[in-house]
């Protein structure tokens, strides 16, 4: 599966956050190439503020491979993640994440911090952005424009 094959999957998540008021990002796991987890944001709909996309599919991707350790695994995220994303991004040993829009009010993978390539950290990853980042902006920037003009 290619990186654009998986962020196509990850923004069908995000537009299933829409269906429950949350802000649409969506997260893919991938192993050996195969979807392994897929999640969109959730913190309206269970009122958790760690119910972001990525955390839920970390989530779902350790109990289908039994293990938290995701080495060699891709974190497909349509939104840069944020700095919790990014730090369960490396304590779960993911191999690589691609992500499709930037964050820069909160984005923790070269926005504003860059969590998963601190040497100073256990564990880096390879990072890959700007995959269809056309398509998140524009879901996130709909989104948003709706809250605004209720």
């Amino acid at each position: 599966m290619t990186d654009e094959e998986a962020m196509a999957l990850a923004l069908e998540e995000a537009e299933a956050a829409l269906a429950h008021g949350d802000v649409p990002v969506g997260a893919v796991v991938l192993v050996d190439g195969a979807v392994v987890a897929r999640r969109h944001n959730e913190r309206e709909q269970q009122q958790d503020p760690t119910a972001h996309a990525e955390v839920l599919a970390l989530r779902d991707a350790s109990l289908a491979t039994g293990s938290w350790r995701l080495e060699g695994a891709t974190v497909v995220a349509t939104l840069e993640p944020c700095p919790m994303c990014a730090g369960a991004l490396v304590a779960s040993r993911v191999g690589r994440l691609v992500f499709g829009a930037p964050d820069p009010k909160a984005g923790a993978c070269g926005s504003l911090y860059n969590l998963c390539v601190d040497p100073r950290l256990n564990h880096e990853l390879t990072v890959i952005a700007g995959v269809l980042a056309e398509r998140s902006a524009a879901l996130l920037t709909g989104f948003f424009a709706d809250r605004r003009a209720r």
